[in-house]
């Protein structure tokens, strides 16, 4: 059996490169069984439409200032707009989440994007490395977070599934409609290793949250495609 393909960004605007070998990683033992290209400035596959066509799923992960991150990613835009809105799937870890908001990203959601830090209520103060708590599918979990983002939808968003929220209850994993693809984002990192936590000084309460991270990759992969953009 043939396996779908995916790609996942690596360069400057997914710094360090431990964010996209993670997520790397996470497609590769999700149940998919993704056969994992890189996709970047210096990779043997450049991000253009030919080579987008030909994928099932492209993924942004997580990793720089979000500012930056979008000035070296624009002119990228209008392909992965394209892509997803023709029938692709995106999905976003922490900063990629950022970017399928609208300021700046590239306007994939049905609404924009905060940092949960900002959130009212928000249990989290400090842009530093730390652990957040969850409620993933109705169940408490802890994750590694860094200044991940909240989901700011519009209140006649339609097709969305939200699979975690925040304690303030703001949304913290959310798949949504885009054309006829669909965008999977998520705030904490499920796609963290242990590498990370021990880097950090932290304790990992739940243990490693791989199966959140293909949770979200499923509800990606199997989500009802609209048939108009958003």
């Amino acid at each position: 059996m043939t396996r779908p393909l995916a790609l996942v960004y690596r360069g400057n605007a997914a710094q360090p490169e431990e964010c996209s070998v993670a997520v790397a990683q996470l497609l590769r033992s999700s149940r998919w069984g993704f056969d994992v290209r890189y996709v970047g400035p210096k990779e043997e596959l450049p991000l253009t439409p030919d080579v987008l066509a030909r994928v099932a799923l492209y993924a942004q992960p997580g990793g720089g200032q979000l500012g930056r991150a979008y000035r070296r990613m624009r002119k990228y835009e209008s392909a992965i707009r394209d892509f997803v809105a023709g029938g692709g799937r995106y999905l976003g870890f922490c900063l990629g989440g950022y970017l399928a908001g609208a300021t700046p990203g590239f306007g994939l959601l049905p609404g924009d994007t905060d940092q949960y830090i900002a959130t009212r209520g928000a249990t989290i103060a400090s842009e530093r490395d730390t652990i957040v708590q969850v409620s993933w599918r109705g169940r408490p979990h802890q994750l590694y977070f860094q200044d991940g983002p909240a989901f700011l939808l519009r209140p006649d968003a339609a097709g969305v599934s939200v699979l975690a929220r925040y304690p303030n209850d703001a949304i913290a994993a959310v798949t949504a409609p885009f054309g006829a693809g669909v965008v999977g984002v998520v705030g904490p990192h499920p796609e963290a290793t242990q590498d990370w936590y021990e880097d950090c000084g932290l304790v990992r309460p739940d243990g490693l949250a791989t199966n959140l991270g293909h949770d979200l990759i499923d509800a990606v992969m199997t989500h009802r495609t609209g048939s108009s953009r958003t």
